[in-house]
């Protein structure tokens, strides 16, 4: 079953997740600020080490430009914390595993893989304004060269 999925201009659904620490993190607490969300299905995994590397790679620009980076998966903290330290992740990691906040941002649902259709996690990024509205909202996209979209996006030279 897909959720609905949201559209620029629409507001951003509002969560509180912990991060790699178990230390709450709420999109609510970052208003005022950018914020870049990506959606990955599973810590540690070939293509999303490559995503969230691509994104550590491109945090100083992004954050010169005022964006906060954050990446959601549904592994468990102490999981994403080995993942952080383990590729030298500079930014916070949300648990989800229930996948409540993946189901709000339509990045839960059925998609293709290896030629089956199986409900999971579809790697999505919300590119969120200062006032908590979808700038952006990808999704099905590719765990390599993805960072490289974002940043011409967002207006960041690649």
């Amino acid at each position: 079953m897909s959720t609905a999925r949201l559209e620029p201009g629409m507001p951003a659904p509002d969560f509180t997740l912990p991060d790699q620490d178990g230390t709450p993190v709420s999109l609510a607490s970052l208003r005022g600020k950018r914020v870049v969300l990506f959606f990955y299905p599973r810590a540690m995994t070939p293509g999303c080490t490559t995503e969230a590397c691509d994104f550590r790679d491109s945090l100083a620009p992004l954050h010169a430009a005022g964006y906060v980076v954050l990446g959601i998966s549904r592994d468990e903290p102490a999981t994403l914390r080995e993942f952080r330290e383990r590729d030298g992740l500079t930014y916070d990691l949300l648990s989800d595993p229930d996948h409540s906040v993946h189901d709000a941002y339509g990045a839960w649902g059925e998609k293709q893989n290896y030629g089956k259709t199986i409900e999971g996690v579809i790697r999505s990024t919300f590119i969120l304004d200062e006032d908590g509205r979808v700038d952006q909202a990808l999704y099905n996209v590719k765990a390599t060269g993805h960072v490289a979209r974002i940043r011409k996006l967002v207006g960041i030279d690649a």
